[in-house]
């Protein structure tokens, strides 16, 4: 194994087998976050979303997703032309992986791309010893998906941070509170099979616990895009309360903690989970 993703995998505390395809995924994602910023990619393009959260402010869950925005609009912006980079980035380290843009089946400014590669072929790479591993199917695949948004809500502030592995490298970041908008957003807007994604409530949880505050700006501007605002009304965080109070009446909680179950380490932290658990923290909001 390359030297220095053994540096990267002693860091993790691995109990199962779970545990161990988290850990090479999480140490993948942070390989293409470096080939990206090597690529010039953060020039023009920010992080967010829960693998940020993750990385960067210690979020104690696995995220799967990379995602990101430009800090400007910019309809002529090609990711793929980043692919050449950063395949070449990825390969350095040993990674047999495959990159591919995801095809678009209707007009959007969003631009995915899948990260994929054979499970069995990297845990093997990263935990040669483990028996356990015999269990893997040999076809299972790691998947990761990054994507962009070239026209992304205006509002969102930004930072730049810093990492030292796989290789040190500078990114361009969305900042506590503008992370904590598009969080909220999420809890509001976003449903998955007409669901809500439980790991939305749980870095909602997060973000409160952390005392982060909430840029008021760029979560009406999501709002509005996403047709839950009008744009001719004003917005004020009470609203921002509001909305978020008639979302938690509507939530079925036991399916939202058997979505977020897989990702953490104590599932007991949901047992607490209600409507009038959210509806009293949100009260923090500020």
């Amino acid at each position: 194994m390359n030297p220095i993703l053994k540096e990267m995998l002693d860091q993790y505390h691995v109990q199962g087998i779970n545990d161990r395809k988290n850990a090479a995924k999480e140490i993948i994602q942070e390989v293409v976050l470096s080939g990206l910023s090597r690529a010039g990619f953060f020039k023009s393009a920010a992080f967010y979303g829960g693998t940020a959260l993750r990385i960067f402010y210690n979020l104690d869950r696995f995220s799967e997703d990379l995602d990101f925005s430009l800090t400007v609009p910019d309809p002529t912006f090609e990711l793929a032309s980043f692919f050449p980079i950063l395949e070449k980035e990825v390969a350095s380290y040993g990674l047999n992986v495959k990159i591919s843009e995801r095809v678009k089946t209707k007009k959007s400014a969003i631009q995915s791309a899948f990260l994929k590669g054979n499970t069995k072929e990297h845990l093997l790479l990263f935990y040669s010893a483990d028996p356990a591993l015999n269990s893997i199917h040999g076809d299972e695949t790691i998947k990761i998906k990054f994507e962009v948004d070239t026209n992304p809500p205006e509002g969102a502030t930004f930072e730049h941070r810093y990492r030292l592995l796989p290789s040190p490298y500078e990114i361009t970041l969305y900042d506590m509170p503008s992370l904590f908008a598009g969080k909220a957003h999420a809890v509001i807007c976003r449903t998955w099979k007409n669901r809500i994604k439980g790991r939305d409530l749980y870095d909602y949880v997060f973000y409160l616990s952390r005392n982060a505050s909430l840029n008021i700006n760029h979560l009406r501007a999501r709002l509005v895009e996403s047709n839950a605002w009008d744009a001719m009304v004003p917005f004020s965080l009470e609203d921002a309360k509001q909305l978020l109070c008639d979302r938690f009446d509507r939530i079925d909680y036991s399916q939202a903690k058997e979505d977020v179950r897989p990702f953490i380490k104590d599932p007991s932290s949901l047992d607490i989970w209600s409507s009038d658990f959210f509806k009293q923290i949100t009260e923090q909001l500020r």
